[in-house]
C-alpha cells in the first residue's frame, strides 16, 4: 500500500472540509447526490468516448498502481539478483544460471535471463527488449491517460451540472421550496468537478505515470545486467554500472549513459 497517496487524499479531503467547518459550514451540504450523479457519470463517459477499450481496461489495471506498490520491481533488490548471476556465472558458467531462474522476483528479469542462458547474441537480446521495454510504456501511458483526461473533464462537467441547477432554479421561481435545493447542485456540483480533478485524477494520474516510468528504468537495468552476465563482465563492474539506475531511497533512477 503506498500510503503517501493514501495520506494525501485525506489530509486534502480534510484540509478543504476541516476549512469550511471552521468558516461555520455544515457538511451535509455538500452531500448532493444528484451532482455527484452529474460530474462522476459525465466524466466517466467523456473519458469512454475519448479512449479505446484496451486503453480503459489497462488504465482501470492501473489502478492499484496508484494506491499499491509493486515489489516485484524493487531497483535495489534486482541489482542484487543480477549481481548474485553474475557472480555464479562467472565461478560456474551461464547455464548455471537455469537453476536460479525461479528466485529471481522480476518476472521480466525471468524472461531475458532465459535468453542469455540460451546463448542469444547480445546486440539480439537488447534490440528484442528495447522494442518490446518502448511499446509496453507507451501502451502503460495510454492507459494512464484516462487518469488526466478524467481530470481534464471533470471541472467542466461539473460546469454544466451547475448550469443545469441554475436552470432548475430559473424554472421553479414561483415555488420558493424548490429553489435552495437546486442552487446547491449547482454549486456543489462544480464543486465536486474541480475537487475531483485536482485531488484525485490529476495528481493520481501523475503519480501512475511516474511509477511507469520507474518500472521502465528498471527494465532497462535489468536489461543491461543481462547483457553484462552474458558478456562476461566482471561482477563488480555490472554493479557499478547499475548503480546508475539506483537511487539512495532504494528506487529507480536515471538511464545508464
Amino acid at each position: 500500500m503506498d500510503m503517501i497517496t493514501i495520506f494525501g487524499l485525506l489530509i486534502g479531503f480534510v484540509g478543504i472540509i476541516g476549512g469550511m467547518a471552521l468558516e461555520g459550514g455544515h457538511i451535509g451540504s455538500l452531500m448532493q447526490f444528484t451532482a455527484a450523479i452529474i460530474v462522476f457519470g459525465g466524466t466517466a463517459g467523456a473519458v469512454m468516448v475519448s479512449t479505446t477499450k484496451e486503453d480503459l481496461l489497462c488504465g482501470l489495471r492501473l489502478l492499484r498502481l496508484g494506491f499499491g506498490e509493486d515489489d516485484s520491481e524493487d531497483p535495489r533488490k534486482i541489482m542484487a539478483e543480477i549481481v548474485e548471476a553474475a557472480q555464479v556465472a562467472r565461478k560456474e558458467s551461464i547455464l548455471a544460471l537455469e537453476t536460479r531462474l525461479a528466485r529471481f522476483s522480476s518476472p521480466f528479469m525471468k524472461t531475458v535471463f532465459r535468453y542469455v542462458i540460451d546463448g542469444v547474441d547480445p546486440h539480439v537480446i537488447r534490440d528484442t527488449f528495447e522494442s518490446k521495454i518502448e511499446v509496453e510504456e507507451e501502451n502503460l501511458l495510454a492507459g494512464a491517460k484516462i487518469y488526466t483526461d478524467a481530470g481534464g473533464y471533470s471541472p467542466t462537467i461539473g460546469i454544466i451540472g451547475a448550469v443545469l441547477g441554475l436552470i432548475h432554479v430559473m424554472s421553479n421561481l414561483s415555488d420558493t421550496s424548490k429553489l435552495g435545493s437546486g442552487i446547491a447542485v449547482a454549486f456543489v456540483a462544480t464543486i465536486y468537478g474541480v475537487a475531483a480533478a485536482n485531488l484525485l485524477f490529476l495528481p493520481l494520474g501523475s503519480k501512475i505515470k511516474r511509477k511507469i516510468k520507474k518500472r521502465m528504468e528498471t527494465q532497462h537495468m535489468i536489461l543491461e545486467g543481462a547483457i553484462g552476465v552474458l558478456s562476461g563482465l566482471n561482477p563488480f563492474v555490472i554493479e557499478e554500472r547499475l548503480r546508475a539506475f539506483v537511487q539512495d531511497d532504494g528506487r529507480g533512477g536515471g538511464k545508464a549513459a
